[in-house]
């Protein structure tokens, strides 16, 4: 078994090292199961050290000149040789435990797909709010964050991988996409919960609350108009970091 491991990455020299290194400690729990990885970053059109960084931490760099998240993955997974793709965002560091539990569930059988519940690196009241509301959403619906998606490969193949539509939520749409494959196969998509994912709360630093609550209030008034339009969905776009 090969696991691939895909980061996109737009201008994240400074916390892509980081990460990688919390990638890299991860990966041991595939030696106990005797699985190989690799790790691949897509540099998604940076105009900072990402791709430098990433090669530096021995990661297999790819280019997607088009500045976009759901690109970004698709071309990281063109060249990945995995049986399973495992895509972590850039800003996020999975532990061990997380990456045992992906093991058991794959090694079940009975997983195509799977995501897992997060927590924010601060103590920030609204990120606390926002990542309860969306990981109590997460599990119930089946819903699968983007900072970690893992999939079959043949099955994200098969299905044309991440939309090119969505500058986000493109997670969103790919569970959507996912859900008649899985129940035609018999299998599940599940949401790791018991060992959440690590990710940023810069956001929260960078943005100001009337900016975050007004993509929130036009997402969800006209949720397809907003999550296709670029200059919307700035707070992943604009380069602030």
């Amino acid at each position: 078994m090969t696991i691939s491991i895909i980061l996109p990455a737009f201008n994240e020299a400074r916390l892509l090292p980081t990460s990688l290194a919390a990638v890299h400690a991860a990966r041991r729990a595939f030696d106990r199961v005797q699985w190989t990885s690799e790790v691949i970053v897509c540099d998604n059109n940076s105009t900072d050290a990402t791709a430098h960084i990433a090669q530096k931490h021995g990661a297999r760099v790819v280019f997607e000149p088009v500045n976009m998240i759901a690109r970004a993955r698709n071309a990281g997974a063109s060249v990945a040789t995995g049986d399973w793709l495992l895509f972590i965002d850039a800003d996020s560091q999975p532990s061990i435990e997380l990456f045992n539990a992906l093991i058991e569930a794959i090694q079940s059988g009975r997983v195509l797909a799977g995501g897992a519940t997060v927590r924010m690196d601060s103590d920030d009241l609204r990120g606390r709010i926002g990542t309860a509301f969306w990981n109590t959403v997460s599990r119930l619906r089946g819903l699968m964050a983007g900072s970690f998606i893992f999939v079959e490969a043949a099955a994200f193949r098969q299905i044309g991988g991440f939309s090119g539509q969505f500058y986000a939520a493109e997670e969103i749409d790919f569970t959507h996409r996912l859900r008649p494959l899985a129940r035609a196969s018999n299998r599940r998509i599940v949401i790791l919960s018991q060992t959440p994912l690590l990710t940023s709360a810069r956001k929260l630093k960078l943005y100001t609350p009337l900016e975050i609550g007004r993509l929130i209030l036009s997402a969800t008034l006209r949720p397809k108009a907003t999550l296709t339009n670029k200059q919307a969905c700035h707070l992943w776009y604009d380069g602030r970091r």
